[in-house]
């Protein structure tokens, strides 16, 4: 048997943070060498991050891309490590991975099907490498093969699906085959989003027994650039068969998966094929590696999950890590929330807590207080970090309830809260007040319903601010994306915030994940009974006097109404009359009262797009997401749907 034991490396990377990119690539190949790995292979962009924008056309980045490059050579004495970096060769720019061995660079591989769908923008940056073509580019005053490229270390072939390319149905992974690959590696740079993990094993299994080889998929993990959380999970597997499977949504900055992969079973399962390049030539880079070799420990270090993960759980743990990775990379000395007694802003109040416990068992005290030492965390429990860490205000006027007022403190107290209670009243009257001077009348519900609703909004917004830069701390926005779909927010009122963590998902989903964790809890997170206190709610806006008894549904439509409305109508790209016959047979309602949900919606929808341009950055969790910057562009300024709503009045 030939076992060789292998390494994927999952790693936490800042755009442009050079240092702190290099000192983890440095981690995780001194981490590979200690298990005596003779190979390592490094996420997709792990010397720049991935997520570097339109700085990866500066000629400044490029440069030093390769400037780091040279400094990690050095480091593989004795290991052959795959890293990724933007390479320009003839004025244009690459994704590459750089195989590097005993010290020198054998080649660089470059990715040949780009990324530019979703909130993928590859091809604004980068060209596709044409299959088959390799040339020679100088890296050091030395030649580099560089391009489509199959690499034979001692007898072992090896090769390079880069993210992308294992998800088209051309995949190169099927001319590696032809040429006899033993190994491909797949270096990516994969969001998450929900069930996701599953298609990556489905193709990672399946490419390994496709290919009879072994395969080795690695990820970034975190959130790298902010909008966008990386769920690590490295994948390594042989012969069809998963073999080893890392951790996801790591705390870690550097994680290590181990796997020993038998070459010798998946040759056997290898048909005669033949082995040619472009032009008739075998595109091969041959060298000799002494440590590539036999291993002698048969030990296995990551064991493989088969269970995928509840989306309850992918949900928080995504948040949470999203959440943490923001506060640190931007240095934020903990979070700020305007806490109403509702589902938004207790759901985000809970999230921060799951990060607190989540970290904190990862890490540990001391890993956790290094990584936050410019708050410089004292050692304490969990509950007393998230006191140090989160700040929460409930903000009363005479619109305001006790129910709500008893909700907010009953969930910052059970979650470790630093709890204020602030009655702006005196400012709503004193806005109204000189609004009803200069107009020379007074302001009334039936007649300025929406104005006397906002202003409440609003004049929350400035005291948190404040308390914001008195603490350096990061003030959270609770609007959810079923809000951002209508505009049912205030802009500067509840929008107002640097970082909309729950933007991203429906309410409807929101109110179900808050009963379960109630109940329930998940994996690890435990039951939280204090939420019973919110669940018990209709969600309401409070902004009109209690007698109205006002809630969201009915200023709308009900939550599971208006996310199956949006579903059809952005991410399924239906028009009215099309979501009319599909919806005009639910049940206990009438005809009538679906095309008005259906015409409120498109009405909205469209008058309200210069919201969502303005909401703080969220996180993306699906291919439902509303966010015009990444995902789901739609005109400012519009027709509103006139002509398809007027047909749908007439039928």
């Amino acid at each position: 048997m030939k076992i060789y034991r292998v390494a994927a490396a999952t790693l936490n990377q800042t755009p442009l943070h050079w240092e702190g990119n290099f000192n983890n690539i440095a981690a995780a190949i001194e981490q590979a060498r200690s298990e005596e790995a003779a190979l390592l292979c490094l996420p997709e962009m792990a010397i720049t991050g991935y997520g570097c924008e339109d700085a990866f056309l500066s000629p400044a980045t490029q440069h030093t891309a390769l400037e780091m490059l040279n400094r990690i050579v050095p480091l593989c004495a004795d290991i052959v490590v795959a890293v990724g970096l933007p390479v320009n060769y003839e004025n244009a720019l690459y994704n590459c991975v750089a195989l590097i061995s005993d010290g020198s660079i054998r080649g660089i591989a470059a990715k040949q099907f780009l990324a530019g769908d979703g909130i993928h923008y590859e091809p604004r940056w980068f060209k596709p490498w044409m299959a088959g073509r390799h040339v020679q580019l100088h890296f050091a005053g030395e030649p580099v093969p560089f391009g489509d490229l199959i690499f034979e270390i001692n007898d072992i072939k090896l090769g390079f699906e880069i993210c992308e390319d294992a998800w088209v149905a051309n995949r190169p992974g099927i001319r590696l085959a032809e040429r006899g690959a033993d190994i491909i590696l797949n270096p990516s740079a994969s969001h998450f989003s929900f069930a996701k993990h599953e298609t990556r094993k489905s193709f990672v299994r399946e490419g390994s027994r496709a290919f009879a080889c072994a395969y080795m998929y690695t990820n970034l993990v975190g959130n790298e650039a902010g909008r966008i959380v990386y769920d690590g999970g490295a994948i390594i597997a042989s012969a069809g068969r998963i073999i080893a499977e890392g951790k996801r949504f790591s705390f870690k900055p550097v994680a290590l998966t181990i796997a020993n992969i038998d070459i010798d079973q998946a040759r056997m399962q290898k048909t005669q094929r033949p082995q040619t390049g472009a032009n008739g030539t075998e595109n091969k880079v041959s060298f000799s590696a002494p440590h590539f070799k036999d291993t002698l420990r048969r030990d296995v270090s990551s064991p493989v999950n088969d269970a995928p993960m509840p989306k309850a759980e992918e949900f928080a743990r995504a948040i949470s890590l999203g959440l943490f990775d923001y506060m640190c990379k931007s240095h934020s000395r903990g979070f700020i929330l305007s806490l109403s007694g509702g589902a938004d802003s207790g759901a985000v109040a809970v999230l921060i807590k799951i990060m607190v416990d989540l970290a904190l068992a990862e890490l540990g005290h001391t890993e956790l207080r290094n990584r936050l030492a410019y708050i410089e965390l004292p050692r304490m429990d969990a509950h007393s970090i998230v006191n140090k860490l989160l700040t929460c205000v409930y903000q009363a006027t005479r619109n305001s309830s006790e129910t709500t007022r008893h909700a907010a403190e009953t969930v910052a107290s059970s979650v470790g809260a630093e709890f204020f209670t602030w009655n702006v009243d005196e400012m709503v009257s004193g806005y109204t007040h000189m609004l009803e001077s200069s107009l020379d009348r007074t302001l009334a519900w039936d007649t300025d319903d929406l104005a006397l609703q906002n202003i409440q909004a609003r004049v929350r917004a400035p005291g948190v601010w404040m308390l914001a830069n008195v603490k350096g701390a990061l003030l959270l926005s609770t609007s959810n994306r079923s809000e951002a779909a209508v505009g049912y927010a205030t802009m500067d009122g509840d929008t107002s915030g640097g970082l909309s963590p729950i933007a991203g998902i429906d309410k409807a989903y929101l109110l179900n994940w808050l009963v379960a964790m109630e109940k329930n809890g998940v994996a690890e997170i435990p039951a939280m009974p204090f939420l019973k206190a919110i669940n018990a709610q209709q969600p309401t806006a409070e902004l009109r006097p209690l007698a109205s008894s006002q809630t969201d549904e009915s200023d709308l439509m009900p939550y599971v109404v208006l996310e199956a409305i949006e579903k059809l109508a952005i991410r399924d790209r239906k028009n009215p009359i099309e979501i009319y016959d599909i919806m005009k047979a639910t049940p206990n309602t009438d005809s009538e009262t679906v095309k008005l949900w259906i015409r409120r919606f498109f009405t909205l929808w469209s008058r309200n797009q210069w919201k969502r341009e303005r909401y703080a950055p969220s996180f993306h969790l699906d291919d439902e997401n509303l966010d015009p910057k990444t995902w789901c562009r739609f005109p400012i300024l519009s027709g509103g749907f006139t002509k398809e709503l007027k047909e749908l009045d007439s039928l």
